[in-house]
């Protein structure tokens, strides 16, 4: 007769004790790699913010004085089934984001450099010069108010890489703000008449920019994380920042002898690709979550209608600044009409519908099939 001796499971915090994917490996392999080798971004970030449902023994061994953990997942209503699942497409973490954002300020400051050297400030229409610094001026200040409000909402993502996600979109966001500023001050000492306050008073008191100032306000004050930074760029970038920086700004500067300001903004429009893909693969994860997927996406159309309202409003109280440049070669309608369909395209990659109180520009007709 054979005895049988049940082992009992020892609980240790040793090494070895415990045996994860990858346990015995010597490349350290701890964690599932989203390709078929880890990377050098996820060696950087996955489980760097620890987490008691992964390889803890032990829960959280600090809390805040109500009990609430030192991340939690009830910080937003979206619910994932593994919330390590997501990987920004970027994958970019500390070193890379401080290498680009040193590029992107090198570049800027050539652009500027060479301009105030040849004396292309000097050639701008004299109308372009007032909205430079009317409406670029203020505009900057929806840049920092998104910032900021990306700043607050990446301190409660629940892993590193939802972090990071957010924490780099808020650093774009606030050195955009800062390159303006910046620019505009620059430009503004090679010009005669040129007041770089302006653009605050404007921000504050003409009412072409008070929707946008109440669009920006809603995304700050919402007390949801993802909720701000789904705001932020599946809404609040297409209907309004998009609609600015490359519907206005970079379509008809050229026409008023501006070669500068293009170059500048530019790089905000390539910092949103950055921030726009990492949100999708999120959010579509979120949409597509096996176990919290209809929830999910029942709860962003809910934040699409609430700040889409907000930011088509917002939009279309922009619609005057068009006309205001003298060689007019680019349309409010058009304008809005592309970032209409830029929104379409956003939620589909997502897996969300456009509510219908959303009041966007109509989709374009397609041809008829040939019979």
């Amino acid at each position: 007769m054979t005895a049988q001796v049940q082992e009992t499971e020892v609980k240790s915090g040793a090494a070895g004790a415990k045996k994860f994917p990858g346990w015995d490996s010597r490349k350290y392999n701890y964690y599932e790699p989203k390709g078929r080798k880890a990377t050098h971004y996820e060696d950087m970030t996955v489980d760097v913010q620890p987490d008691p449902e992964r390889y803890l023994l032990q829960n959280w061994i600090i809390s805040f004085a109500d009990g609430t953990p030192t991340y939690y997942k009830g910080w937003t209503k979206l619910q994932s089934s593994d919330w390590h699942k997501f990987r920004a497409p970027d994958q970019e973490w500390e070193r890379t984001h401080y290498q680009r954002q040193s590029t992107i300020e090198g570049m800027i400051k050539n652009v500027v450099d060479n301009a105030r050297k040849s004396g292309a400030p000097s050639r701008f229409d004299p109308r372009w010069v007032k909205i430079l610094q009317d409406h670029v001026g203020a505009y900057k200040h929806a840049e920092y108010g998104l910032g900021k409000a990306t700043m607050h909402a990446q301190r409660y993502g629940y892993t590193q890489m939802v972090n990071n996600a957010i924490l780099t979109n808020s650093s774009y966001k606030l050195r955009f703000a800062q390159d303006l500023t910046l620019y505009l001050s620059e430009i503004g000492m090679d010009l005669p008449v040129f007041d770089a306050t302006a653009g605050k008073t404007h921000w504050l008191e003409d009412p072409v920019w008070q929707g946008t100032r109440e669009a920006t306000e809603a995304v700050m004050g919402a007390e949801d994380y993802l909720e701000q930074y789904f705001a932020t760029n599946v809404v609040f970038e297409p209907l309004v920042a998009e609609l600015f920086r490359s519907g206005f700004v970079m379509q008809l500067a050229a026409a008023q002898n501006d070669f500068a300001t293009p170059a500048v903004v530019s790089a905000a429009e390539a910092d949103y690709e950055q921030n726009l893909a990492n949100s999708v693969e999120l959010f579509h994860l979120l949409a597509q979550d096996p176990e919290h997927g209809e929830a999910n996406r029942k709860v962003m159309e809910g934040w699409l209608e609430k700040h889409g309202t907000l930011c088509v409003k917002a939009a279309n109280q922009l619609q005057p600044v068009w006309s205001q440049p003298r060689v007019k070669a680019a349309q409010f309608t058009d304008a809005f009409a592309a970032s209409s369909n830029r929104l379409r395209a956003i939620c589909a990659e997502i897996g969300i519908e456009v509510p219908a109180t959303v009041e966007i520009a109509p989709a374009p007709a397609q041809p008829a099939a040939d019979a």
